[in-house]
């Protein structure tokens, strides 16, 4: 079978989206691709969804951190992003997402908006409302455990 000419290939888009959620969340790059269909089907319906045509290519999700790579058409650039914009779940977990760029290759997409931040907390002991609880701490952020799930904090907060 023979390629299409160039000119004929289809051109695609790649945003660069930062995901942040509690370090206890766990969902896997299906659950993100799922959500994401459902989303852009909600927003656009079956034939804006379909012309977006919305895929996860590179996905790292750990300890409450991760960064993934959505593929769209060109000129569904703001399709994709009030798709991404519409998720406020992931298989049920809450989390918060954030496009870092978009770009027209998957490489200059890596090299210029996503650094590996995934997994980067570190387990610590803080005292919180008077009690020495366990914590993930990630940059300036701090996820205190508490009896009912985690809390947000930052280092503002124990100062």
């Amino acid at each position: 079978m023979k390629h299409l000419p160039k000119h004929l290939q289809p051109r695609w888009r790649y945003l660069a989206v930062e995901i942040e959620a509690w370090p206890d969340a766990e969902f896997d790059r299906g659950a993100f691709q799922r959500d994401l269909w459902y989303a852009a089907q909600n927003l656009y319906g079956d034939a804006g969804s379909a012309e977006a045509d919305l895929t996860v290519l590179a996905f790292h999700f750990a300890r409450g951190d991760g960064e993934t790579i959505v593929r769209a058409h060109r000129g569904t650039e703001d399709r994709a992003r009030a798709a991404v914009a519409a998720l406020d779940r992931i298989d049920g977990e809450p989390v918060g997402l954030r496009i870092r760029g978009i770009s027209g290759t998957v490489r200059a997409c890596e090299e210029r908006y996503l650094n590996g931040r995934t997994g980067r907390g570190e387990q610590r002991d803080v005292v919180f409302e008077n009690e020495s609880r366990p914590a993930v701490v990630r940059d300036d952020r701090i996820d205190v455990e508490g009896t009912d799930g985690f809390a947000g904090a930052t280092r503002l907060d124990f100062e």
